[in-house]
C-alpha cells in the first residue's frame, strides 16, 4: 500500500496543480477588483445599493458566481455576480450607468499595470524558485486582468461595453434595450461557443498586454 502511495506522490503533476491554484487565485483577484470598482463608482455617483448589500468588499466570496467561475476554466469565459446598481439615484441616469460600467474594465487595466510593476521589481530584486513563482503569478494575473477588461468592453449585453454604447441612444431606445439585456447572455454564450471574433479579441489582448509590459520591462 505504501508503495502505491509513494508512486502516486512521485508521479503526481504538482507543477500543474500549482499552476491551476495560481490561476484560480488570479481569476478571483481580477473579478473581485472589477466588481468592487463597479460598486465604488456607483457609490461615488450617489447609489448606496452595493454598499448596503456588502458588495464593496475585496472578499472574493462576496462576488463569486460558482457557475461563472467554473465556466471560466472550462470554456475560457466566465462571470461574477453582477454588482446591484439602482440608476434612479444618479442625477444623469444614462451617464451614471456608463461611468459605473466603465469603472470595471478601467480597474482591470490599472490592476494589470500594478501587477506588471511588481513583476518588474521581482525580476530585478529577487532570485530563486520562490521569486520565479511570484513573477509568474504576477505576469499571468496581469494578462488575465487585461483579458477581462477588454472582454467586458465588447458592446453586447450584459457586458459593460453595451451600457456605454447604449448611453448614446435616445431615452426610449435605451430603456427598451435595458429591459431585454438579460437575453444578451444567451447571444454572448453562443458567440463564445462559435468563437466569433475570438481571434480579434486575443490579438487585442496580446497587443495591450505587450504595450503595458513595455512600460516596465
Amino acid at each position: 500500500m505504501w508503495g502505491y502511495v509513494q508512486t502516486f506522490w512521485e508521479q503526481f503533476d504538482w507543477a500543474g496543480l500549482l499552476s491551476a491554484v495560481f490561476r484560480v487565485l488570479g481569476v478571483l483577484v481580477c473579478l473581485t477588483v472589477h466588481e468592487t470598482c463597479h460598486g465604488l463608482a456607483a457609490l461615488a455617483l450617489g447609489d448606496p445599493t452595493a454598499k448596503r448589500m456588502r458588495r464593496l468588499s475585496l472578499n472574493p466570496l462576496h462576488h463569486i458566481d460558482w457557475l461563472g467561475l467554473a465556466s471560466m476554466f472550462l470554456c475560457g469565459f466566465g462571470w461574477a455576480k453582477p454588482v446591484p446598481v439602482d440608476m434612479r439615484y444618479f442625477k444623469r441616469p444614462k451617464a451614471g450607468m456608463a461611468v459605473t460600467a466603465l469603472a470595471g474594465p478601467a480597474s482591470n487595466f490599472l490592476l494589470a499595470m500594478l501587477l506588471l510593476f511588481f513583476a518588474s521589481l521581482t525580476a530585478r530584486l529577487a532570485a530563486g524558485e520562490g521569486a520565479a513563482l511570484l513573477y509568474g503569478f504576477l505576469v499571468n494575473t496581469a494578462l488575465l486582468s487585461v483579458g477581462l477588461g477588454l472582454f467586458n468592453l465588447v458592446p453586447i449585453p450584459p457586458l459593460d461595453g453595451s451600457k456605454v454604447l447604449f448611453a448614446l441612444l435616445p431615452e426610449r431606445a435605451y430603456y427598451t434595450l435595458m429591459r431585454y439585456e438579460r437575453y444578451g447572455m444567451a447571444v454572448l454564450l453562443l458567440l463564445v461557443w462559435l468563437d466569433v471574433g475570438g481571434g480579434y479579441l486575443s490579438e487585442a489582448i496580446y497587443r495591450v498586454f505587450m504595450w503595458m509590459a513595455g512600460l516596465f520591462f
